[in-house]
């Protein structure tokens, strides 16, 4: 792969089977999700994006407002629906997987070199994953495929004007993830570091600059009034994932995760070329600038994701063209054995990130081997067993009930789950939760979640044990077995409770 020429001479035409066979992989995988996508329940985070759409502001303390904005207008079309809610994202990794497609064709790969880089974004763990929940990580995803997709097209004409673009993907991934500032600073150092330094001294980038600004400010404004409460969140955030070993693996999963095992020839070959590529080689920076802050930094091994679709692109293209240079059978078979290798790889992907049965073997080897999907399971039945502890209690203790969570997944389940059974709002103390305060009334019993026994009773007045978290598959995830209390009101009064309790998760 490393002798493969740095900008592949293959130049197909843009035509329209090409570009139908790259929307018929998307829709095959969307398909697939459309599919399945209601067959356990919504994960924590997804139930936390909720409550904050229930709560729109231009930020929160975990994210910019992009996702709960989205998933706001899902609420409105779809209800508490899993398959309408989890939409937006399937649609989020289907466009990546065609401008993959349209990358590859913008380095002169040919119709196999384009087939070969969607499918093997297409059957990647991580991006499989990202159509399975709506997660911010989807969206950023998209955000950064774009870019990297308008920056080939400046890079090829030229032309200023593909600044904007550039520029439109920036400010919608700063509205999204942070971590696209990454990416940005790879592109400017990359451009800074090769002749097409010139491009940055066009109005076109100040254009570009500017309609990332404009797109971004009313978040920067919002983390001005709250003493940009990310940044400390954030710093929090770093320094608990770094302590529970979250960080570790970091190499092995750009491998094992990231990408499909067998698409490694095809990445690592593509930053081979771009590398060596006097035209695109400032593109290979919106791989190493990241990679590099994020393997120094200690950072997840999933926000390195996003730029492999490039190498992937450049590395099919450029892998296809040798391929066809060398004497047959060689050059089919090699083809062959990739695309084979990536069906594979996809296959045992989709078992492992992908709710495929409703039960029996297949079920069995994701939930054990998938810690994510398991964090499905359960809120149902903590619904019911909060309105069972409500019932128990007298009609008088009722009037004055509030329900205190220990965490975002309790908070959004209460708020989306809970209305039928008619269960107080919660009052959770995580995250922009906290911001909005605590109610008034002040409820003077309490159901109490999310707390141990030793905290419960620290923090509340006359706690006594009222029930267990459980689901129905008998999982252990976070909220299996844990403590739920009947307590009285805070042994602070409730606006030194709320000023000493605020949480980050």
């Amino acid at each position: 792969m490393a002798s493969a020429a740095t900008e592949p001479q293959l130049a197909p035409a843009s035509t329209r089977a090409d570009t139908a066979i790259l929307l018929a992989i998307a829709s095959a995988i969307a398909l697939l999700h459309i599919l399945t996508n209601n067959r356990y329940g919504f994960h924590r985070d997804e139930l936390q994006f909720l409550s904050d759409a229930r709560h729109l502001e231009w930020g929160f303390v975990p994210y910019p407002p992009f996702t709960p904005f989205i998933e706001r207008i899902g609420l409105r079309l779809f209800g508490i629906s899993m398959v309408g809610l989890r939409l937006f994202s399937v649609v989020a990794q289907s466009t990546a997987i065609v401008v993959t497609g349209l990358m590859t064709r913008e380095f002169g790969g040919s119709r196999l070199a384009q087939i070969i880089a969607a499918s093997a974004v297409a059957l990647s763990p991580l991006p499989l994953f990202q159509g399975t929940e709506f997660q911010y990580s989807s969206f950023d995803y998209l955000w950064w495929v774009l870019a990297a997709y308008f920056a080939i097209r400046l890079l090829k004409t030229e032309d200023p004007r593909w600044w904007i673009a550039i520029g439109a993907s920036f400010g919608l991934g700063l509205m999204t993830k942070y971590t696209i500032c990454l990416a940005i600073a790879g592109l400017i150092l990359g451009l800074i570091a090769t002749p097409y330094r010139r491009l940055l001294l066009t109005y076109g980038f100040l254009a570009g600059v500017a309609t990332a600004l404009l797109i971004f400010l009313p978040n920067f404004l919002w983390q001005a009034h709250h003493g940009f409460i990310t940044y400390h969140f954030l710093q929090h955030i770093h320094v608990r994932d770094v302590a529970q070993g979250r960080a570790e693996k970091f190499l092995t999963r750009q491998f094992t995760v990231n990408n499909n095992f067998y698409a490694a020839p095809l990445w690592i070959g593509g930053l081979i070329c771009l590398l060596r590529s006097p035209r695109f080689r400032a593109l290979a920076f919106l791989y190493i600038v990241p990679f590099v802050a994020l393997y120094f930094g200690k950072g997840l091994f999933y926000y390195l994701a996003p730029p492999y679709p490039l190498l992937i692109a450049m590395g099919s293209a450029a892998g296809v063209c040798w391929a066809a240079s060398l004497r047959r059978p060689w050059g089919v078979v090699l083809e062959a054995v990739m695309l084979l290798g990536i069906a594979g790889g996809g296959a045992y992907a989709c078992a492992l990130v992908i709710p495929l049965a409703n039960s029996g073997p297949i079920k069995q080897f994701a939930l054990k081997n998938n810690d994510t999907l398991r964090e499905e399971f359960g809120w149902d039945e903590l619904i019911q067993t909060l309105a069972a502890i409500r019932d128990s209690m007298p009609p008088d203790r009722q009037q004055s009930l509030g329900i205190v969570v220990g965490n975002y997944g309790e908070q959004g389940a209460i708020e989306l789950l809970g209305p039928p059974y008619h269960l107080p709002p919660p009052i959770s103390m995580t995250n922009s939760a906290w911001l909005r305060g605590y109610p008034t009334p002040q409820p003077t019993t309490l159901i109490v979640l999310g707390f141990s026994r030793k905290g419960a009773d620290q923090t509340f007045a006359e706690c006594r044990l009222a029930g267990r978290e459980t689901n129905r598959e008998g999982l252990h995830n976070e909220e299996y077995g844990s403590e739920i209390f009947v307590c009285g009101p805070p042994r602070q009064p409730w606006p030194e409770f709320w000023k000493t309790h605020q949480h980050f998760g």
